[in-house]
């Protein structure tokens, strides 16, 4: 079915993105996955391109375009290669809201034109070993000491955060309130006390440096708070439905990649003489979901329609990032299994998508 929520700018963009992940991110994917890390040239790339936060005000370099369907592009021309490395969307569309929303004037003058041009790239550290992803479980703290906060804790599975220029850190600021003492504190690295491993090794996501970060007596100006004290756990919450919106996105773009790879897989694969795509099973499991994600498709595109329009509610946000999911991991499994043995090699591309969409759900 023809997707309606597009006009003319936003094929324009989707032909850009798909051309500089074709011809300049593709190729090279496989190398970054045994290196554990993407090049910053390629940040700096799509700096220089205008792909990234483009919704960072014009003074700052930014576009000044607040439209989430073209970060929705963003995410889908990478799915649609499998190409799961660079960060953009963790940067843009996660973190920076962070920074262009609740950020003084002299954060914004600070980092923000970085941020745009992948000279100052971005990270979150919400998740912590013990806490998981229990927000208001944290242990690092922030204390106040004069003009600066003392930072103490551990993040787990921080995502940019080899190449991170500014780590942006959930702390409680308050030990005596749990929810209303968290605050956010934006650490500019390098710095004395931050110890950030090496990219962890995760069966997926090969290419993405997802790292621990131990902090140790940090030392962080007060000037680096994001909001208000106190208010770090009503930013996260405001704050991540767009981060689940991403994830439904994603989900869909890379299903459907999957299933063309496997509809094309079924056409040149033969076996008793014909190609088992022929096959009454294959057809009536091809058919299905293709049914599937053609559905879900049209449901994903109303959401972020309305969540352009800021008309979407955090509980359609929370349905649509559990569905796209969901259907992400039965399609993904179901083309796994149309390959047949082959699915099982990691030099088929769905056999990297299997193993990629593992962390979805």
């Amino acid at each position: 079915m023809e997707r309606t929520i597009f006009d003319k700018d936003h094929d324009l963009f989707r032909s850009s993105v798909r051309g500089f992940v074709t011809s300049e991110i593709a190729p090279f994917h496989a190398q970054w996955a045994s290196d554990g890390v993407v090049p910053r040239a390629i940040w700096k790339r799509a700096g220089a391109l205008g792909y990234l936060c483009m919704a960072a005000p014009e003074e700052y370099g930014g576009a000044g375009v607040s439209d989430f369907r073209y970060d929705a592009i963003l995410g889908e021309e990478l799915a649609r290669q499998n190409c799961t490395g660079p960060g953009f969307g963790v940067h843009g569309t996660i973190v920076a809201p962070y920074i262009l929303n609740y950020g003084t004037p002299d954060q914004l003058q600070r980092w923000v034109p970085g941020m745009v041009t992948g000279d100052t790239i971005l990270a979150v550290g919400m998740t912590e070993t013990t806490a998981g992803s229990d927000l208001a479980s944290l242990r690092t703290t922030a204390v106040a000491d004069g003009e600066d906060y003392i930072v103490n804790g551990h993040k787990s599975f921080v995502t940019n955060g080899a190449l991170a220029d500014l780590l942006i850190v959930s702390c409680i600021t308050n030990p005596q309130h749990k929810q209303w003492g968290v605050s956010l504190l934006a650490i500019e690295l390098p710095a004395d006390g931050v110890t950030i491993s090496e990219p962890l090794k995760k069966i997926g996501w090969h290419a993405q440096d997802t790292v621990e970060v131990f902090l140790d007596d940090v030392r962080v100006p007060r000037e680096n708070l994001i909001g208000q004290p106190g208010q770090g756990f009503y930013l996260m919450g405001k704050e991540l439905d767009q981060e689940r919106m991403l994830i439904a996105v994603d989900a869909i773009a890379a299903a459907r990649a999957a299933l063309d790879w496997t509809l094309a897989y079924c056409k040149e694969r033969e076996a008793f003489g014909q190609p088992i795509g022929s096959f009454q099973n294959s057809r009536f499991r091809l058919a299905e979901m293709e049914t599937e994600l053609t559905i879900g498709q049209v449901f994903i595109d109303r959401c972020i329609a309305d969540w352009t329009a800021r008309c979407l509610s955090s509980a359609e946000v929370a349905m649509a990032k559990w569905w796209a999911t969901d259907l992400q991991q039965r399609v993904i499994d179901g083309c796994l299994q149309l390959h047949g043995g082959y699915g099982y090699m990691t030099e088929y591309p769905i056999a990297q998508a299997w193993l990629d969409m593992r962390w979805t759900p």
